[in-house]
């Protein structure tokens, strides 16, 4: 083959791979290609000031010790009692600080549900619930930046897959205190049998998972854990986690 074909038909093969690929603008590096992928969820982050009683400051030193120690992902969540929802000014400055941050260790800014937000700040990608919005739509409005969808069923699941998420989000695995309206625990069966229907989807699992936990997660076959009060209240987690070698 000429090198001219050889260059087509690599471009074709990655462009049909359909990975989320996003330019993104890094301080350290200036410009660097991300390519999400199924590593990217190992440790996942989620945040939002209500999460740190309102304290926007200690919320920031928790991400930036976070970045710091290996997060491998970060969901901006501000909602619910306590966040800063309604305080238009405040919401979107406290995203940008905490983009600025995930931008800084060249670390993947994904918005929970807001998704004008999202496209406002050129966030890499959206996290939705399923009484957040349509999935396909979802994916259509963001193009190819990252999407997550949180599902409860296999159903769920599919459905999901089927109208372009990136990942989906299953649990709460144990009992949580971060989400006063999670569902009812599912432990690591619903885990497992996701697995088994969807071998090469993406799956993060979430709900109080700490580090003793956290390797029959693994185990149970997800590609990462989601956790916002085990950081929020113990920094150190990120660190010791890192020491598991999951």
């Amino acid at each position: 083959l000429s090198i001219w074909a050889s260059c087509t038909i690599c471009t074709w093969v990655m462009a049909m791979a359909q990975p989320t690929i996003l330019l993104t603008n890094n301080k350290k590096a200036n410009v660097r290609w991300t390519v999400f992928g199924r590593e990217q969820l190992k440790l996942y982050f989620i945040m939002g000031s209500q999460d740190m009683g309102g304290d926007l400051q200690a919320a920031l030193n928790v991400l930036e010790q976070a970045l710091k120690d290996g997060i491998t992902l970060f969901q901006w969540r501000e909602k619910g009692a306590g966040s800063l929802v309604g305080q238009a000014a405040e919401y979107e400055q406290f995203a940008r600080d905490c983009l600025a941050l995930c931008r800084q260790y060249g670390v993947p800014f994904l918005v929970n549900d807001d998704v004008a937000l999202a496209l406002k700040l050129d966030a890499e990608g959206v996290h939705i619930g399923q009484d957040d919005g349509d999935v396909a739509a979802t994916r259509a409005r963001i193009a190819h930046k990252i999407l997550g969808v949180s599902a409860h069923s296999v159903e769920e699941v599919h459905s999901a897959a089927a109208a372009g998420a990136d990942y989906v989000g299953l649990g709460p695995i144990y009992a949580t205190v971060s989400k006063a309206d999670a569902n009812t625990p599912t432990g690591l069966v619903w885990l497992e049998e996701a697995r088994a229907a969807f071998p090469s989807l993406p799956i993060v699992a979430i709900g109080g998972i700490n580090l003793e936990r956290a390797p029959a997660v693994f185990a149970a076959g997800a590609d990462g854990i989601a956790v916002i009060s085990a950081i929020c209240r113990q920094p150190s987690f990120v660190a010791e986690f890192q020491q598991l070698a999951l």
